[in-house]
């Protein structure tokens, strides 16, 4: 993979994103939360928050593609709170197959 087609993966993520939040009413004030996550916990998010938005990369090029796309979603809305710990991302990238965004204020309801 190389870094133009990061890139455009990047891209084209954010603006699901940007579609995704618009199709669901998204307030102002409600973001997107990034993470980073193994199968079983994007699972365990899927269940717990909707809308949710994944996209699977190879570990490899994980944190590259989570630094563009946080980027690309501060730079469209710069009071985008910063909530990363960089400690994972360095730590456990090997574990992480995925990026995945949900707004922890859109809990799914039983």
């Amino acid at each position: 993979m190389t870094t133009e087609t990061i890139e455009f993966q990047a891209k084209v993520y954010v603006y699901d994103l940007n579609n995704c939040a618009r199709e669901n009413g998204f307030k102002p004030d409600e973001t997107w939360q990034l993470s980073l996550a193994t199968n079983d916990e994007k699972k365990a998010i899927e269940k717990k928050y909707h809308p949710t938005m994944s996209t699977k990369v190879l570990p490899e090029f994980l944190g590259e593609l989570f630094g563009l796309v946080k980027e690309k979603l501060i730079q469209a809305k710069s009071e985008m709170e910063k909530k990363f710990d960089n400690d994972t991302l360095f730590n456990k990238t090997n574990e992480h197959q995925y990026l995945i965004a949900f707004n922890p204020k859109r809990e799914r309801r039983h």
